[in-house]
């Protein structure tokens, strides 16, 4: 009956060797392989003993069923570390490596010194023909592999308290799956001679059963293990779900392999050659390897889109390390043909979004040039001495602006430009508070209508504000404030309605007083005829650094001809 146990047992652990290769995963850890594999030659050593004929034979068996104390424990104890989270340095691991070899070393010797056992055991059959050995006297390198049992089972121990109370990211079922293996292995090893002896049951080991227990449990683990990796879990729900492609490439962009998903999305992949760079595809050239070599530069620069048959994939360029020593490429592909498509949807809206928002605006810029010109024209309307004045300052203040641009002045942006022509209309809109007697007077102002007449400027400023206050376009209220405010005042401090000086004069308010003193000298008023070009140029030039400021002088010059032509051109429209 004893006979059958054995071979029950190592039918068994065959049975599971063959399990665990059926559902082997690369990411099982490297110790289940070993106990996988040491316990059926743990139960066939164990098998050998029992159906022994002789002392000889029975010492082959008993020699490697030390095997099970030297290693299995030694991979089981590394195990529960890995469970645990608890890093054993190389050295260490080595060093208990290299103890239990030479322990299990010592054990060869039995039967030829008394270093393991003390003298030659004796083989005994029982009853129904099992052989066991018996009368074991240890030596004392068995009483040191006794010690190193006891020391693996107490470390293991420890750590699995320590991880139960410290380690929060530890399963509590996983933890109480590996108390219970080590229990039943160490309830084997060191207790189950003592309750076969008890049944009158010498010939049985209880060592195969809890060894095979044993790797039944950490099978359990290791599969539970996985659930609880969040990056094996996905990494294998990516591959299995088959939506992504991978192409896996060396540290220099030679080919090794990919999946069948990758082959799928794009046919040229299946023409690669292991071992060689796909440089002489149209795609691996023009996508994939320009993709490795932005990435090497720059591996936050590791992302391109490929369209190709109607649909657009994604390309991540990442690194691979496949052990300590070797560093490739990995490629992944996704279909990203509705997410393109819904980007290009948006942008598309945002587009038209934008067009929109650039009509209305135009719009509201049109009604509101229109409403000042309006009223630049009511005011026109009421000063019969200066009609056409806002249309020809706005025309020339263009012409001026035109002339910096061309001759580089800087820091004239695209917004100031716009801004100061659309402001030089609003230059006078204060002449709209100053009575009829003043404002239409043909001949010179006293001093006291003249003090009322300059508060056209500050009044005007005023009503700029007024209009525009609340409008998103803070710059050119604040613009036309200026070129209305200031338009009189004087480089030298003269003017007014501040009288300030120099710099402190608004840049914008300089230029309005260049076109708008220029205006008035070519123009015919009630009070005085035309000058002409010459006279007008030789009254600017000499209030350049007076009057006006001269860092604006050479762009006046060049504006000059422009200004000319602007009125003759308007002469000619008259006759």
């Amino acid at each position: 009956m004893a006979l059958y146990y054995y071979y029950a047992m190592f039918a068994i652990s065959l049975a599971i060797l063959a399990v665990y290769v059926f559902v082997f995963h690369k990411h099982f850890d490297a110790n289940i392989t070993v106990l996988a594999v040491l316990v059926p030659l743990v139960n066939l050593s164990l098998l050998i003993v029992a159906t022994s004929t002789n002392i000889e034979e029975a010492l082959v068996g008993l020699k490697l069923s030390y095997i099970g104390g030297c290693y299995v424990m030694l991979a089981a104890m590394f195990l529960i570390f890995n469970i645990c989270g608890v890093n054993i340095p190389r050295w260490i691991k080595l060093v208990l490596f290299v103890i239990s070899t030479a322990i299990f070393t010592t054990s060869l010797t039995i039967g030829h010194n008394g270093l393991f056992y003390k003298d030659m055991p004796t083989l005994v059959f029982s009853a129904d023909g099992v052989a066991y050995i018996a009368d074991k006297h240890y030596g004392p390198m068995h009483t040191a592999f006794y010690a190193l049992v006891i020391c693996y089972y107490l470390a293991t121990i420890a750590v699995l308290i320590y991880c139960f109370f410290k380690r929060k990211q530890v399963s509590r079922k996983i933890l109480l799956l590996v108390v219970l293996s080590v229990t039943v292995a160490f309830f084997g090893f060191f207790l189950g001679r003592f309750v076969t002896k008890g049944l009158n049951l010498q010939e049985v080991e209880l060592l195969p059963a809890t060894y095979n227990l044993g790797v039944v449990l950490y099978l359990v683990i290791a599969s539970r293990l996985r659930l609880y990796d969040a990056s094996d879990s996905v990494t294998d729900s990516l591959v299995e779900k088959g939506d992504t492609g991978f192409v896996s490439f060396d540290g220099k962009m030679r080919y090794l392999a990919s999946n069948e998903t990758a082959m799928a999305m794009i046919g040229e992949i299946r023409q690669y050659v292991v071992d060689r760079e796909p440089n002489a595809f149209p795609i691996a050239k023009e996508h994939i390897l320009p993709l490795a070599e932005r990435f090497e530069r720059d591996h936050n620069d590791n992302k391109a889109f490929l369209p190709l048959d109607g649909k657009t994939y994604l390309l991540n360029m990442n690194v691979l390390r496949v052990g300590r020593f070797y560093q490739c490429y990995q490629l992944l592909i996704s279909d990203d043909t509705t997410n393109q498509e819904f980007i290009k949807l948006i942008q598309n809206y945002n587009t038209q979004l934008e067009k929109e928002v650039q009509e209305k605006t135009k719009s509201v810029l049109d009604l509101q040039n229109k409403l000042v010109l309006g009223m630049a024209s009511m005011i026109e309307g009421r000063d019969n001495s200066t009609g056409g004045h806002i249309k020809r300052t706005s025309d020339c203040m263009r012409l001026l602006i035109e002339t910096m641009r061309e001759e580089g002045y800087p820091g004239l942006s695209d917004a100031f430009c716009f801004n100061i022509v659309r402001a030089a209309p609003m230059h006078d809109l204060g002449k709209i508070t100053i009575d009829d007697a003043i404002l239409r007077k043909p001949g010179r102002f006293t001093p006291e209508e003249f003090a009322v007449m300059k508060t056209h400027a500050s009044e005007g400023a005023r009503i700029i504000k007024q209009i525009l206050d609340g409008t998103d376009d803070v710059e050119f209220m604040k613009l036309a404030i200026n070129v209305a405010n200031y338009h009189h005042e004087r480089w030298d401090g003269s003017g007014y309605p501040e009288g300030l000086a120099g710099k402190d004069i608004p840049f914008e308010a300089r230029i309005m007083a260049i076109v708008d003193v220029y205006d008035a000298l070519v123009s015919k008023r009630v009070y005085k005829e035309r000058m002409s070009f010459e006279e007008a140029d030789h009254i600017i030039m000499d209030g350049m650094g007076k009057h006006f400021d001269k860092a604006l002088e050479p762009y006046y010059i060049k504006a000059r001809p422009k200004f000319e032509a602007y009125y003759q051109s308007l002469e000619e429209t008259k006759e």
